[in-house]
């Protein structure tokens, strides 16, 4: 129980944290626009245009997170907090897209170059890096390792390298007349968002596929949990994470009659847990505690 309330109070601190850093992306993207219009860059508009699409992410986040602390209904029977990771899986595809768009625009100018006003540019830069620091900040002072909070972080971070990149260019402009430096600028980007896109991508995607935890070594459970006492078979054993910091197991455990008749079912059951919790930090765990007399009856199903 403690676990749960630690968790849910991580999530209040996380709200906070995002509600914040979306009131400074909405500043900093107004300042990039107009900055974009008056200077013609096309770095401080793909920053802006990022800045549009962090706003949106963390509105988004906000949301899959208040959603994710309400309970479930009837049927929805381990909460809702997979709308976290549905918000991270969004976010990554949206980051995709805004790499598409970056390298089409760069390419484009690089080809034809347009005129930018060096000088203003590095100014309106120079706030969205400072802006984007703060937020940057923030966000990673939360302790939740949540992936709705990582994509987050990912946008913000994605801006900020924007910020780096829209300084060094109009500098590079400013000092040496080379215009293309915008258009480089924004390639540059492009393939800086790209890898962090593609990890979180597959992160959501490895929750909701229900792959085991990552470090989580079922072979190592299985063992731990044969070598307790009374212990013969472990089977049907399955691990997998509800949201990010919730790992989950299930299994069925046979136990000799000895065992069951000395100890009893509720103590078995609390020497399992202990087991999963302090071995492997998994907390939410599920058995099934079976007589050996029970393995010629039990039917696992055929396997799909």
């Amino acid at each position: 129980m403690g676990h749960d309330h630690a968790h849910a109070a991580g999530r209040a601190d996380d709200r906070s944290r995002l509600r914040v850093v979306l009131s400074v992306t909405a500043v900093v993207l107004v300042l990039e626009l107009v900055g974009a219009w008056l200077t013609g860059s096309l770095a401080l508009l793909a920053d802006a245009g990022h800045m549009a699409t962090d706003a949106a992410a963390i509105v988004l986040a906000l949301g899959a997170s208040y959603v994710a602390a309400r309970g479930g209904g009837p049927r929805s029977t381990f909460g809702l907090h997979r709308a976290e990771i549905l918000a991270a899986l969004l976010n990554a595809v949206v980051l995709l897209v805004v790499c598409g768009y970056l390298a089409y625009a760069g390419v484009t100018r690089l080809v034809d170059p347009q005129p930018v006003e060096a000088g203003p540019m590095v100014l309106f830069a120079l706030v969205g890096l400072l802006a984007n620091g703060v937020s940057l900040a923030i966000l990673n002072r939360s302790h939740t390792d949540s992936l709705n909070m990582r994509g987050a972080a990912n946008e913000v971070f994605a801006d900020l390298l924007g910020s780096v990149l829209a300084v060094v260019a109009g500098l590079v402009m400013l000092l040496w007349d080379l215009e293309r430096a915008d258009s480089v600028a924004s390639l540059l980007i492009a393939a800086m968002i790209l890898p962090r896109s593609l990890v979180l991508l597959r992160d959501s995607a490895a929750v909701l596929l229900e792959v085991a935890p990552k470090g989580l070594d079922l072979d190592d459970v299985r063992d731990h949990l044969l070598a307790m006492p009374g212990v013969v078979d472990v089977h049907d054993l399955h691990a997998w994470t509800i949201t990010s910091g919730m790992p989950s197991l299930s299994a069925h455990v046979t136990v000799s009659q000895e065992t069951l008749d000395a100890e009893g079912v509720g103590r078995i059951l609390d020497r399992l847990s202990e087991c999963t919790a302090e071995h492997f930090d998994v907390r939410h765990s599920t058995f099934q505690v079976e007589p050996v007399t029970h393995q010629d009856h039990e039917d696992l199903g055929e396997v799909h």
